[in-house]
């Protein structure tokens, strides 16, 4: 047999932290070794060729993950039980049958009649490492682990980190290894993030696999065959991770349980942001600030390329450029505006400047296989590279934070930390702009490490700011990054161009970061390579409205793009665009918090809560904002309607936030019409959405003017807020907004969690869905008119009850009538 021996083992090395249970088999040359993590995750290391690869075989050595939780618990308990020629291990309700002869193994949850396969393995095998020169570059047998997993017919495969394409990943094949791409296109593959984690959806059921190994890998998704997911890694092994559904939110906080969640962005970073490499001196930024004031337009920070540091030096200023940059960011935060520079990893090799010398002298640096310190071309020429896989280093690292600290800064943006590298003095086999498959990263080669990389810098960026500026939340934004890498920034999706073709791409390319486990992620605004248009960048704002966060930017030598370049017109459409963001801040900044608690990404699917509907499963030109608002941005040149499909459920048109429209069935196909000035928007019946007013800059998210946005169905309706300071330690109140219904009387409670002190709060509701309203009792003044129903709420209100006609339904239309 294959696997003729087994042990259960209390306190194995595969067990995250080195703890926690685990079943290792072994037969004649391969191990495989079963763990469960935390409840409805199963572990599955598989080792083909143990024998020829690990010295202490049957026993494999533990490893460092890039990727999991540092704090993720021992696991929980396993029970193994022998079944003729099958093994089958039980734990954390999971349960893996494997054939002992052939090495096939499937994962299930339930048994018996309830058993349902999540999983099903049929082959896997590696090779022994070869014999060849320490230095022969052709040693690297960039397919050396492989997995076939089988692919049910309709099966669908969502996530897998960046990508281009429709969020249904089936039919594509894709290689993980995180690539400096200018500009990318609507085929490239890789990109910047590398991520391999898909949920699986098959008849509205969901389950998650995870394989986690930066190693350069692919996935072949049911490509070349039709039936089969295969997976195949540079590495010795395959770390594979099962994560039980069933909803798709179910397989993200799983994901999120194992590699951790990501932390609460200040309110700032959600506000409005203008960019460019071309910004050079503090001068420049200044008329920048100036222009969004003078026209009335939202701005809340500012970012600067690599013109302010003195030669490309990382952590320098230009002092020609920047004479006194701690003055310049108290100037720009007395306007309400942030400073966010840029930082490289690349780091210029020149004798006397502090930072080569600290990483020289500290070993801290990237070496070649021969191991002399790495030399390439980056911004800076030439340009060495910090080792970010050692812990040491990245402490290095976050101490160098001190310079942005001590001038008010409070955010950056990580960039060409793939690594990017456009030359090598000691030339070796790269694949693309990057660093050879044999550079050193201690023990490691840089074929192990590459896409785990960014990781190790944002998390120093992260540390650095706990550090220097406790009493801030950072913003840390990153272009690369391996799983894990929500745990220490947020993701852009790198240098688009700026079409029509890169607008539409934007919308499945941030849905699929969600759905890997990357809450928070957006697009540059207008796109970064090429000229925009007027109408273009109109566009663009209006679908960015749900991004994460809303940056404009663009590349030197492109035309200006900020917001006021194409005529009154089209600034009057930004304007307007904008101002509904800053109107949604209440919304999205709940969302945001409720991502650091669920891992659900601020902008959302239909397939994350629609799975078993197939046109909404595959819909990725519209997105949602919570459950209950759907977001329908035209996204091609000229048109002036879009076709815009709505799930169960009744939807009201709720355009710009400006108007109560009619309200469609779901489950259907509906034509919105949206000329150049109108966002199609629809607020499903049972959401109670709050909004507040327009503002120059954000303050606190402490919002002095709330209004709720509400369509009732015929049970009540739903809908949460979460206030804090916008800044600073975690903490804040969350407030639940329910209406429920009884016959014909309707009560709206408001309760909350939490405290964030006293202030005078001025809060209305607009409700549509009720009918005809009889009487209101606990509001200030209301008034029904058209099927609306207006409510001012006196302060620190609890309770407001209606008394309707009960027999009355929810009018299927009403005109288009002001909701503030």
């Amino acid at each position: 047999m294959r696997f003729s021996s087994f042990a259960v083992e209390s306190g194995g090395v595969s067990a995250p932290g080195g703890q926690g249970p685990e079943v290792r088999v072994w037969g004649e040359s391969d191990v495989l070794v079963v763990s469960a993590p935390l409840p409805g995750v199963l572990r599955v290391r598989l080792f083909p060729e143990a024998r020829a690869n690990a010295l202490g075989f049957p026993r494999v050595g533990a490893k460092r993950s890039f990727a999991l939780r540092p704090d993720l618990p021992g696991g929980v308990t396993l029970n193994a039980a022998e079944l003729d020629d099958e093994l089958l291990v039980i734990g954390g309700g999971l349960s893996l049958r494997l054939d002992r002869v052939s090495g096939a193994w499937r994962v299930s949850t339930g048994s018996g009649s309830t058993e349902r396969v999540l999983v099903s393995a049929h082959g896997w095998s590696g090779e022994a490492p070869t014999q060849r020169p320490a230095l022969d570059a052709e040693r690297f047998n960039l397919r050396r682990t492989r997995l076939n997993l089988d692919a049910p017919d309709g099966a669908m495969y969502l996530g897998f980190g960046e990508r281009v394409g429709p969020l249904d990943k089936r039919g594509m094949h894709l290689t993980f290894w995180n690539t400096d791409c200018f500009p990318h296109h609507t085929e490239t593959d890789p990109l910047y993030v590398s991520v391999p984690f898909t949920t699986v959806l098959q008849e509205g059921r969901a389950h998650g696999v995870f394989v986690d190994e930066p190693w350069r890998m692919e996935v072949d998704v049911a490509r070349a065959h039709p039936t089969e997911l295969r997976w195949a890694s540079s590495g010795p092994e395959l770390d594979v991770y099962v994560l039980a559904g069933p909803r798709p939110a179910d397989v993200l906080r799983r994901y999120a349980d194992l590699t951790g969640y990501a932390p609460m962005p200040p309110l700032w970073a959600l506000g409005a942001a203008q960019s460019r490499w071309g910004y050079r001196t503090a001068d420049d930024l200044r008329a920048v600030i100036q222009g969004y004031r003078d026209r009335g337009l939202p701005l809340d920070s500012v970012y600067v390329d690599i013109d302010y540091m003195d030669a490309y030096k990382v952590w320098t200023v230009s002092r020609a450029n920047f004479p006194d940059l701690r003055a310049f960011v108290k100037e720009a935060g007395a306007q309400g505006v942030k400073l966010v520079p840029i930082v490289d990893p690349g780091v210029k090799l020149e004798a006397g400047y502090d930072v080569y010398e600290e990483a020289a002298r500290g070993d801290h640096l990237v070496r070649t296989a021969r191991g002399d310190v790495l030399v390439g071309e980056v911004w800076p020429d030439p340009a060495v590279f910090p080792d970010f896989t050692r812990p040491e280093v990245v402490a290095w690292w976050a101490g160098r934070h001190k310079v942005f600290a001590d001038a008010g800064i409070q955010g950056q943006w990580n960039d060409m930390n793939e690594p990017a590298c456009f030359s090598l003095r000691q030339p070796r086999e790269t694949e693309g702009k990057t660093l050879p498959y044999d550079a050193r990263h201690g023990t490691r080669t840089h074929l192990e490490v590459h896409n785990a990389y960014a990781n190790g810098m944002s998390e120093a960026s992260r540390l650095g700011y706990a550090k220097f500026s406790p009493q801030i939340r950072p913003w840390v934004l990153t272009r690369a990054g391996y799983a894990g890498i929500q745990r220490h920034a947020t993701v852009w999706t790198g240098d688009n161009t700026a079409t029509w073709s890169h607008l539409a791409l934007s919308l499945p390319m941030i849905q699929g970061l969600g759905l890997s486990g990357i809450p928070f992620a957006a697009a540059d605004v207008g796109g970064f390579a090429g000229d925009t248009t007027g109408e273009l960048l109109a566009r663009w704002y209006q679908a960015a409205v749900g991004y994460a966060f809303v940056r404009n930017h663009a590349a030197l030598g492109t035309a200006d793009q900020e917001p006021w370049r194409f005529g009154e017109a089209v600034t009057d459409v930004i304007r307007a665009a904008l101002g509904l963001r800053y109107r949604l801040l209440p919304h999205l900044y709940t969302l945001a918090q409720g991502a650091t608690r669920t891992a659900l990404p601020v902008m959302r699917p239909l397939a994350l809560h629609w799975p078993a509907d197939e046109d909404a499963a595959r819909e990725d030109t519209q997105y949602l904002l919570g459950e209950g608002l759907l977001v329908a941005p035209v996204l091609r040149a000229g048109h002036r309607r879009r076709l815009v499909y709505l799930p169960a459920g009744r939807w009201a048109a709720v355009f710009n936030l400006a108007q109560f429209g009619p309200v469609h069935a779901g489950g259907q196909h509906v034509v919105a019409d949206a000329p150049l000035d109108t966002l199609p928007l629809y607020l499903r019946a049972g959401t109670a959405l709050p909004v507040t007013e327009p503002a120059p800059h954000t303050t606190s998210a402490r919002w002095a003017r709330l209004s709720w946005l509400v369509h009732a169905d015929r049970a009540g309706f739903v809908g949460q807020l979460f206030e804090d300071a916008g800044d600073g330690p975690a903490g804040g109140r969350l407030t639940r907004l329910v209406g429920e219904r009884q016959g014909a009387r309707l009560t709206i409670r408001r309760e909350a969690e939490g405290d964030i002190g006293s202030f005078e709060q001025r809060e209305t509701l607009h409700v549509l869905g009720l009918g005809h309203v009889r009487a209101v009792q606990g509001a200030a003044s209301f008034a029904y008119e058209d099927g609306v129903l207006r409510l001012t709420l006196p302060a620190r209100w609890q309770t407001v009850t209606l008394d309707l006609d009960e027999d009355d339904e929810e009018p299927g239309e009403v005109d288009a009538l002001p909701v503030d």
